[in-house]
């Protein structure tokens, strides 16, 4: 890999990292374990991995934008996240927020024509 498509990888996952609580977030509505909401994101086009995936819910728990629950489904232990009255919150917030940015870029972007 060159040096110009290294440089590329690593602002596009700049990027990423930058928008994945509010892809999360945008997905809570009802309760999710990882893998299903790794799953939901993933057919939103959204691909993330388990090792950056639990420890953003751990996070965004402890932040309370989440809340957790235990269920035992087929005999397993899952760990369940749905998000919290906070963190519907914060989410409006975040898409305001998103939504003028968006509006922002493409001014930017348009005008470099």
């Amino acid at each position: 890999m060159d040096e110009a498509n290294k440089v590329l990888l690593n602002i596009q996952q700049e990027m990423k990292r930058g928008t994945l609580v509010l892809a999360v977030l945008t997905q809570m509505d009802k309760p999710q374990y990882g893998y299903s909401l790794i799953q939901a994101l993933n057919d939103q086009g959204l691909a993330i991995e388990q090792n950056t995936l639990y420890p953003l819910l751990r996070r965004l728990e402890k932040q309370e934008l989440l809340e957790s629950i235990w269920q035992v489904e087929d005999n397993r232990p899952r760990r369940y996240y749905q998000i919290s009255e906070q963190g519907k919150t914060i989410r409006d917030l975040l898409t305001k927020e998103w939504h003028s940015l968006n509006a922002t870029m493409s001014k930017l972007i348009g005008g470099m024509k």
